[in-house]
């Protein structure tokens, strides 16, 4: 079996959250302002911002219109900060079982 390198060094993948707040933060709006304008509970603003609430389609919507982006950008910053979280959590060793026991039942039809 050979290493890969990306489970030695994984990548910093932000969440959404993190890009949010930069971009709250430069255009000097507060959580309170941001959750008027999106018309979402203060609560939800924040729980996005500190990756404790998941970005949903309907979410992504509203971000888009509300910054000028579009959903999709939300969807993936997404995307990709659960798939991080989920790397961390799985083991390659386990991938690799996975995969073999696939190519054995492969090769046996």
């Amino acid at each position: 079996m050979t290493s890969n390198i990306n489970n030695l060094y994984p990548a910093y993948t932000p969440s959404p959250g993190e890009i949010l707040a930069l971009e709250l933060e430069s255009r000097h709006w507060s959580q309170r302002q941001f959750a008027a304008i999106l018309d979402k509970p203060v609560q939800s603003v924040n729980e996005i911002l500190h990756a404790k609430k998941q970005i949903t389609p309907e979410t992504a919507l509203r971000l888009a219109a509300a910054l000028g982006t579009s959903p999709e950008l939300w969807i993936n910053l997404e995307a990709d900060y659960r798939l991080s979280l989920a790397r961390q959590t799985v083991s390659q060793q386990l991938l690799n079982e996975i995969s073999e026991r696939s190519n054995l039942l492969v090769a046996a039809a």
